[in-house]
């Protein structure tokens, strides 16, 4: 791979962030510029209902050389977004953030110093105070949970990180739909660490993410990277089938010794709805993978783009 003239790429999903676009720009460009005179900025809009795209073509034109103003077609979720940003980019490390100033841009410098410093291909931004609300932090806790039960990884998996550029040309070749970057960074490498960083409250607005969009997350997790979930239904199909097999049993012994005159009723609507519980998640889930396998064939797209402002010598549509 030939040698980039650009150090750093910074990517930057934007969900209905105009207000906070141009202060954390500007925080950028002074943070980056303490590191290397050598970056890219490279905004995605994921689909903003406001006037983000807006306030990201009035920063590309401000700053040519270092702005990449890319405009989805839809939301198509963050992940999906930070791939898009991903293909744009160009700088032997690539460095992630929320738009929302709760990822300071002076601790870029942080992560920067730990990749160089140790010879990782991932960095996370480990919060030392989180300043989530309680329902979103207990949702990122579920999903780092399955991220550590799935990938045997001992990290807090955050939206901060810093990628090394080979490890990110590995992840381009995945091109499917559900998304999830931190599954596709430990598919390609067991060197990812983590450094303390800062977490700022919420400038304005609100996050982006719900329990629901949290909750679709930890299940991209579980069933594009892992068969656990199907394991699982294996086994509690084992386990209800000997539990069933005892029962019969018991109650063969318990008629064959004359203990048993009326057949009961409750046994049988027990057994029914046990079974019949059983069988429906295990069809659920083997749904949800037959689903998704189908919506991937059918090529449903990754991420759409509308427009892109390139940062270049000089202003470039495509």
């Amino acid at each position: 791979m030939a040698e980039s003239a650009i150090e750093i790429s910074v990517v930057i999903p934007v969900y209905r962030s105009a207000g906070t676009l141009r202060v954390l720009a500007e925080r950028l460009h002074r943070a980056l510029a303490g590191v290397t005179p050598h970056y890219e900025i490279i905004f995605v809009d994921d689909g903003s209902g406001d006037d983000s795209w807006a306030v990201i073509g009035e920063l590309h034109r401000e700053s040519p050389r270092h702005v990449t103003a890319v405009q989805l077609m839809r939301n198509f979720g963050q992940h999906n977004a930070l791939m898009c940003g991903f293909r744009h980019a160009r700088g032997r490390y690539v460095i992630t953030m929320d738009d929302d100033l709760q990822n300071p841009p002076e601790e870029i410098p942080k992560l920067v110093e730990a990749i160089r410093r140790e010879p990782l291909d991932v960095v996370y931004g480990q919060y030392v105070t989180k300043q989530h609300l309680a329902w979103r932090n207990a949702g990122s806790s579920l999903v780092n949970w399955f991220y550590r039960l799935v990938f045997r990884m001992p990290v807090t998996v955050t939206a901060f990180r810093i990628i090394d550029r080979r490890l990110v040309e590995q992840v381009l070749s995945y091109d499917l739909n559900f998304t999830f970057v931190d599954g596709l960074l430990a598919w390609n490498t067991q060197r990812i660490g983590q450094t303390p960083v800062e977490h700022q409250p919420r400038q304005q607005g609100r996050t982006g993410y719900s329990m629901s969009k949290l909750a679709t997350l930890a299940f991209n997790l579980f069933t594009n990277f892992s068969l656990l979930p199907l394991q699982f239904v294996s086994l509690l199909g084992l386990g209800v089938a000997v539990f069933g097999l005892l029962v019969g049993v018991y109650y063969v012994l318990a008629y064959v010794l004359g203990k048993i005159e009326v057949p009961g009723y409750a046994s049988t609507i027990v057994a029914i709805l046990v079974l019949g519980g059983v069988q429906l998640l295990a069809l659920g889930i083997i749904g949800e993978y037959l689903g998704r396998l189908h919506l991937n064939v059918n090529r449903k797209p990754q991420y759409a783009e509308r427009h892109v402002l390139v940062a270049r010598d000089s202003d470039t549509v495509e």
